[in-house]
Parts: structure tokens; sequence; C-alpha cells
């Protein structure tokens, strides 16, 4: 009898123009749009993650809407305390992708154990007793016989999220490899609902960086405004679209840009609007550009400094809120909290100069 435990996986002149621009990303995290190939032996089972790493997953990434090339960067969560799902439960082998697998075990009987949780090998006699011989194993439950040959449906495992497996979390799927006919889901709090499909595909979402432009490249001046603005349709939805095509589940997070918020870097300063925050017109911009004969005009979005800077640059910060929902399958859909991404831009505002005659 052979098992072993894994060490365990426990994300003008007067007026200075400021404009915001960015570069088109792909939404897709570093997973790509295919499914991820198994890191270990197949089981003689082209496809299989039966044997591979507890980080494998056959979730399918793909990239919907928001863009078509450059780099992007990762949502941080307004919610600290939200995260992505640390675990859940996929189908990892057919009844013959099992039986090849243990097969191998007794031609090979030093080859790799056969994994039946993230963190948990049997070798050949517990795997025979068990799914071949349907002698029930302590905490697993009742035993299979003959690797439930002839049956429609898959043996299913846990899978850790790579970006957590050091979180404790990530062990809460521990439940030994078990049945699941075709069509349906395990009656489990980690069972891949499309809830858990939409937070796993959160966290893929690439959304454009932002990078602040001064126009012209001088110097702000004490209490004269400085113009913030975004060109029109700069910024787009960003759709993920995650699926476990064998569970027959998907789900569609979508990120909205919704508002510009403005820190100046200092108290000594206003923001236009006074809450810092520049909501998006309906056509994609915010705010409005700076032309000739708006000196005086006080902007629909920007900053105003009464103090200046003294040779230390105030760091101007700017960040886009990102509005997540989701829709599934079987008609599910809700929301994720509110995804932000953040830039600053070094600003020197001087005084006013005059000449005394």
């Amino acid at each position: 009898m052979r098992f072993a435990a894994k060490a365990g996986s426990v994300l003008a002149a007067s007026v200075t123009t400021l404009v915001l621009s960015c570069t088109t990303a792909y939404a897709i995290g570093g997973d790509g749009s295919q499914a991820p190939t198994p890191s270990g032996p197949s089981g003689n089972a082209s496809g299989n993650t039966l044997t591979a790493a507890a980080t494998a997953t056959n979730i399918k990434i793909s990239q919907k809407s928001g863009g078509s090339g450059g780099s992007g960067k990762s949502l941080a969560p307004v919610d600290p305390n939200w995260k992505p799902p640390a675990c859940w439960y996929e189908p990892v082998a057919t009844p013959q992708q099992l039986k090849e697998a243990v097969d191998r075990l007794k031609k090979i009987p030093n080859d790799n154990l056969v994994p039946v949780t993230p963190s948990l090998d049997w070798g050949e006699e517990l795997m025979v007793d068990h799914y071949e011989k349907g002698k029930a194993e302590t905490a697993s439950g009742d035993g299979y016989k003959n690797y439930n040959l002839g049956q429609d449906g898959y043996f299913w495992r846990g899978v850790v999220n790579k970006n957590r497996e050091n979180d404790p979390a990530s062990y809460d799927c521990e439940r030994t490899l078990f049945w699941q006919d075709a069509g349906t889901l395990p009656k489990d709090t980690h069972a891949p609902t499309p809830d858990v499909l939409a937070g796993y595909a959160y966290d893929k979402i690439n959304v454009p960086t932002t990078r602040i432009e001064l126009k012209p490249t001088g110097k702000s001046t004490v209490n004269l405004p400085t113009w913030v603005w975004l060109d029109k349709a700069t910024f787009k939805e960003v759709t993920v679209r995650a699926e476990l095509q064998n569970a027959g589940v998907w789900a569609e997070t979508t990120a909205k840009p919704v508002a510009l918020h403005l820190e100046p870097g200092t108290a000594d300063a206003e923001t236009y609007p006074a809450s810092g925050d520049c909501r998006i017109n309906d056509d994609g911009s915010i705010g409005a550009p700076y032309v000739q004969g708006d000196a005086g005009k006080t902007p629909p979005c920007g900053v105003i400094y009464h103090h200046a800077s003294n040779g230390r640059p105030y760091q101007l910060k700017a960040s886009i809120t990102w509005q997540i929902s989701w829709e599934g399958s079987g008609g599910a859909k809700g929301d994720l909290p509110d995804g932000v991404f953040e830039t600053t831009q070094d600003l020197t505002v001087q005084e006013i100069q005059s000449v005394n005659r």
C-alpha cells in the first residue's frame, strides 16, 4: 500500500493641461486563451489532468472584448477582503482514463502515484481497492466497481488556484477523487458554479495602462487650474470568459470604466469636482479638453494648487475605477467588487512671476 502527501499549496501658457492616454491591452491573464497543458504525466490519456499538478486546471480563459494588443495591468479590488476562489472541484478523468492510470501503476509499480486530492497521492493497492474492487477507504466514502466503466460521467478532484496556493483556504478541496454523473455539478460549496468561474475570471482581467502626460510639458502655476481630460473611447469595457467545458459551466466577467479619481499629492490643493471623482461622459470621455480662452474657467475635471512645490514635485495620482459584473450559464448573474488601476505623475508647481518697473 502506497500513498504520499505533497508539500501543500497550503495575487495656454498660464494654464497647464493634463491628458490621460492609454495603450490597449489583452483582457486575458497569464493562462492565455487555451486550457493549460498538464505539467505531469497524463496516465496514457491525451489531455487528461488526472496526474497533473494540483494547480493545473481545465478552465479555458478567453477574451471577449476590450482590446486586441499591447500590455495591461491587473485590477486591485476596492474591497481588501475580497479574493478570487482558492480552490474548486472539476472533472479530471473518465472511467477509462482512471483505469489506464491505475493499470500503469500495476505494470510499473515505482511509477508516479495517482493524486486523489490536491495534496494526497495513492499507490496501486489503494487505487485498486477503492476504484476497482469497491472497497470503502477511510474518509473517502463508498468505493467504486471497476472504475465505473460504461457509466456517463467523470471522476472529479480539487484544483488549487495557483495565485492562492499558499493560502490555508486552498486546503478546503481535499475531498478524495469522486464520481459525478455527466451534466451535473457536485453538491459542494466548492463546486465550479458560475459565480466561482466569475471570480476566477476577475483575477485574469487586464485593463489598459494609464499614462499621464502634461501638455504643454511645462510647469503648473499656483492658483491657476490644471485641466484633466481623457479622450473619448480611450477606455472600453473589458470582458473575460471562463469556461469549464466538461462541466458545462461558464461565466463572463466584465469590467466597465466608470470614474477617474484625482489626488493632488498635497493638502494645499483643490480638485474639480471637490470629491476628486471625475465621471465618465456618455461618449466615453472624461472631463473636457482645455482650449484657448479657458484660462478663467473652472475645469469639469482638474486640480488647482495653492502653493509652489518648492523644488520637490507633487505626485498627482490618477486612478480609474472599473465596475465589475458577470453573467453565466443557467441565467446566473451578479456583481463583484469594483476594481481600481492607478498611476502617479510628478507635477512641479511654480509661483506666478511678476516684473516690477
